[in-house]
């Protein structure tokens, strides 16, 4: 007993990636400005704003890049699912 799918055409597979490629560049992006330019580039500027107590560079620095890297983790699990159902390849 074998299961028919629709497979998208070739042409929307190409964009398709397309787009799951800028996802993950624009995510990297935002992640690598958070974890390297706040926690490390931008330090000093950022220590002078408190945070809970904290300066804020240090905090980037050991937590808040944690938390803006599980933030962009679950963006890209819901860009994704609408990715995949606007292209017809979600799972049923």
């Amino acid at each position: 007993m074998s299961k028919t799918t629709n497979s998208p055409a070739p042409a929307n597979l190409r964009r398709y990636w397309r787009k799951n490629l800028r996802y993950v560049l624009s995510l990297l992006s935002v992640w690598f400005v958070v974890s390297y330019g706040f926690g490390i580039l931008f330090v000093d500027r950022l220590d002078q704003i408190r945070l809970a107590g904290f300066k804020l560079g240090f905090w980037f620095a050991q937590q808040g890049a944690i938390y803006v890297f599980v933030c962009l983790i679950f963006i890209y699990v819901a860009l994704m699912n609408r990715l995949d159902k606007e292209y017809d390849v979600h799972e049923t």
